[in-house]
């Protein structure tokens, strides 16, 4: 079941839409007259043990359905199964704020839901610091690994983390102090709104707090160690950084194939060749809402590219095996990166092929029959062909001199829009 919206999708419609009512910790007492209504008249209330049991005795006289688990597979078959009922939703705060609610839209459509919203997690820990909400980055732990925060962490700069249970805050620590942000000061802030609020505090290298309420959102005040290396958004992180056997883009060069590729929020890479995942790691790191799939032949390299991505914060990029064989069934992406297998029969075709009109494609070469071919490649479709040598200094008995790298060739071009293959 999906939907779109203005879609009418198993009998929820703006005539009679599916209702998603936020609560906080404060429960019956924050919500508003409207979310009353709402609750009152629903037959059916879905939502998670915990919120159902906010809801005073006697309020409502509909029958209440916890939330199965895993949830999301679920949801379509248990609106279906209650769709001739008039059903509401609990949902934590804001159900828009990494909340049940974007999952419920993309079910069903904007036009069959009526949500209201009470404060997010993240408004209420700003109002509690002093913090301005529209300044402070959230990044959700909730079933997802907690490195999803590292490429948000910078000297100086302050950032809310979503729990995912009572253990995150530890877990969260141990990272921070094991990523060169030990002197960061953290506040963990639980049941925010609720009778039982509490506050925690310390730093990250020293934190030794017991696990509390598994209700608690992380405000982390980012104090980086001078000695750590400094790994920021932009394209180009020192190589040691990577773990593998030495197959990656060097940092200069992967700078300027970055630049090419010209990454943009919610857009996909095929990284084919991935090797380290150097292009598709970094290409994450440029927004949260970038995805990447590397493409790799050899099962230690793939498995190299996974830890890669978590330790460096972008856990979530799909590792698939050799190319073009595994493109099947992937998601058309929005530029591919050919850093290895160019000169394989038909994979320049195959990643051609599959590329959406508008997209673009940059290849690399340091070989001279794949410098060749590019030049062909480049004849035949048009694009920017640019060469590039960098030097590194390196000691030299007591001096020092510079030890030129492999010449790189680099082709970049656009699919045109109305391009078939």
């Amino acid at each position: 079941m999906s939907g779109t919206p203005g879609q009418t999708v198993g009998g929820y419609g703006p005539e009679r839409p599916l209702v998603v009512v936020g609560i906080g910790a404060d429960g019956w007492d924050g919500l508003g007259g409207a979310a009353r209504r709402e609750i009152a008249d629903c037959e059916v209330l879905l939502g998670s043990p915990r919120q159902l049991a906010l809801i005073p005795e006697g309020m409502t006289s509909a029958e209440q359905v916890p939330w199965p688990s895993p949830l999301v597979p679920a949801l379509p078959g248990l609106l279906e199964r209650y769709a001739a009922r008039r059903v509401g939703v609990l949902a934590s705060g804001d159900p828009m704020f990494f909340g049940i609610g974007v999952t419920l839209t993309k079910l069903v459509g904007a036009q069959a839901l009526r949500v209201l919203p009470q404060p997010s997690s993240a408004s209420l820990a700003c109002a509690r610091l002093g913090w301005a909400l529209n300044e402070t980055p959230v990044v959700s732990a909730v079933g997802r690994p907690v490195e999803t925060v590292l490429p948000e962490l910078s000297g100086g700069r302050r950032v809310l983390v979503l729990s995912s249970d009572e253990h995150t805050p530890a877990r969260l620590a141990e990272l921070l102090a094991r990523n060169g942000f030990g002197d960061s000061a953290l506040t963990v802030l639980e049941q925010l709104g609720g009778p039982d609020e509490r506050v925690l505090s310390g730093t990250a290298a020293g934190w030794d707090h017991a696990p509390g309420d598994a209700l608690n959102i992380v405000a982390v005040d980012c104090a980086a160690d001078p000695a750590a290396p400094r790994l920021t958004r932009i394209p180009g992180l020192p190589d040691e950084v990577y773990g593998g056997d030495g197959q990656l883009t060097k940092s200069e060069v992967r700078t300027l194939t970055l630049s090419a590729l010209a990454p943009a929020p919610g857009e996909l890479l095929w990284d084919v060749g991935g090797g380290s995942g150097t292009i598709a790691i970094e290409w994450c790191r440029t927004h949260p809402a970038c995805h990447a799939i590397a493409f790799e032949r050899m099962e230690a390299r793939r498995k190299q590219i996974a830890a890669n991505a978590t330790s460096l914060g972008v856990p979530r990029i799909e590792v698939r095996g050799g190319a073009p064989e595994s493109f099947d069934g992937a998601a058309t992406p929005d530029a591919i990166f050919i850093g290895g297998g160019l000169t394989q029969d038909g994979m320049f075709e195959a990643c051609w092929e599959r590329l959406r009109p508008g997209g673009r494609l940059v290849a690399s070469a340091v070989t001279a029959e794949s410098d060749a071919l590019l030049l062909r490649l480049a004849e035949r479709h048009g694009g920017a062909l640019r060469r590039f040598q960098t030097y590194r200094a390196e000691p030299l008995g007591g001096f020092t001199a510079w030890r030129p790298q492999l010449p790189v060739t680099q082709w970049s071009v656009v699919k045109p829009p109305m391009a078939q293959g």
